[in-house]
This record gives structure tokens, sequence and C-alpha cells, in this order.
């Protein structure tokens, strides 16, 4: 009788046979631990988290994780930036293929998958969240004896930032634009900028203020005054007689 072995990686759930990936994964990282052991890591896999899609992380390998991440930081087509959620060091170079397999065998559905000018897109963008990817090589580095390895890393700094400001956005896209009216504020008001008290744009309509002679609006100047590159909500930016646009809102949206 053939045994069977049953994974639960928090909303991931399948049977494997006992000679599944996942254990051909952690014998060939604990031959490669044993035969490498006086020697430096050769990289790491990573998972990375976006907040400009929050229900996708990205799995791969780099020898550098500072280099791939500027890599991949360097394009403007997406609001936010990559950020590292955990990586896990390893020996050898292309062990996130392996990996890719043994997601790919739990469950074929959560990879990306397109058929672009009639070509077949694989990608390293998976379905699930952070934790889930993380219990995946939580496990593999118990079974290889190597969990000082995996390393989960903090966000900080503009990370941090973001992550408020990706949830500000998704929360206001789903309530609808924001309109100095629904607030009281009319036109020939001033709003305060929250880093600097003197720039105090003028409301000119009940969407758009007007700032050293030019109209624009408040997510296009708070992100010029913060020199983003990504969107921002305008709404946190800026206070209405010392109360943040977004929290005034908020509380007039709840009488």
């Amino acid at each position: 009788m053939q045994k069977f072995h049953t994974f639960y990686l928090k909303n991931l759930y399948i049977s494997k046979k006992s000679s599944n990936f996942a254990t051909h994964f952690a014998c060939k990282a604990n031959r490669e631990t044993r035969r490498s052991m006086t020697k430096e890591h050769k990289g790491v896999i990573y998972i990375l988290t976006n907040p400009s899609f929050k229900e996708y992380v990205k799995i791969g390998y780099a020898h550098d994780i500072e280099k791939r991440l500027r890599q991949l930081n360097r394009s403007e087509t997406i609001p936010f930036a990559f950020r590292v959620y955990a990586i896990y060091e390893v020996k050898s170079e292309l062990t996130d293929m392996e990996l890719h397999k043994l997601i790919d065998n739990l469950n074929p559905d959560l990879r990306t998958i397109e058929t672009f000018d009639g070509k077949k897109r694989v990608k390293e963008f998976y379905a699930m969240s952070a934790e889930e990817a993380y219990s995946i090589l939580e496990s593999i580095a118990k079974i290889s004896g190597t969990t000082e390895c995996l390393k989960r890393l903090t966000p900080e700094g503009h990370e941090v930032i973001d992550e408020e400001i990706a949830k500000e956005v998704q929360e206001n896209a789903k309530r609808g634009p924001f309109r100095f009216s629904m607030c009281g504020i009319k036109k020939g008001e001033k709003v305060v900028f929250i880093e600097d008290d003197s720039i105090q744009p003028v409301v000119i309509d009940d969407r758009r203020i007007e700032w050293n002679g030019q109209t624009t609006s408040l997510s296009a100047l708070a992100q010029q005054l913060k020199g983003f590159n990504h969107p921002v909500q305008g709404t946190l930016w800026f206070t209405y007689n010392g109360v943040k646009l977004t929290e005034l809102r908020d509380k007039i949206e709840k009488m």
C-alpha cells in the first residue's frame, strides 16, 4: 500500500505520495548543504510582495537580491515598488525551479500563465499570500534542517508608507472619488500640505485646486511635492482646519 502525506499550508490543502516533490527538494537541499558547509551561500530564493497586486507574490532566485530589486523597481509601469518578504539562502542556482515544480504540482492553478501574441508566458507570480508562500519554504527548511537559512524581513521606511497608501487607495476606490463639498469645503478656501504649512493650495471647484498659478488635483500635487513616481492618495497629505482630509471624510460619512 502506498503511503500518502497530507500537506496543510494555511489555505492550501492537498495529498501527495511520499515520493513527492517536497521530499525531493528537501533531500537535494540537504545534500547541497552537506557538500558546501564551509562555502558561502550562492544566492537566495526570494518571496516578493507588491501593494499594487496584493493577491500575488513573486517567487524566484537571485544571486544578489538588492540588484534584483533595483532591476524590478526601475519600471514606472507599476504604482508601487517590490519589497522582500522573505529570503531562503541556497547553495546552487536555479533552486527556485524546484520550488516552482513543487508549487505547480501542489496546485497548478496558482501560477500566473497567459497567452500573449500567440505565445504562452509562464511567470514567477503565484496567487497566494506571502504567509502561504513562506509556509512552503518553512516546511522545506525544517525537513532539510536549514531553518537558519530562512529569514523573514520586516517592512520599514517607505515600504510601510506604501502599504498604508495602497490600502487607502483601495478603500477610497470603493467609496468613490473625493469631493470637497462632501466635507463642507467651499470654493476659495484653502487646504494645507501636512509636511509644510506654507503650502496652501486654493480650492477652485469640487475636485480641483490651484497652487503656484497651476490648476491641479490633490493627488497630482501630493505626488509632485513628495517626488513619488507612483500615484498617491491626495487626501492623505492635506488638512482642512487642522484635520487630515481622509479623517474628515471618514468622520462625516459615519455621522
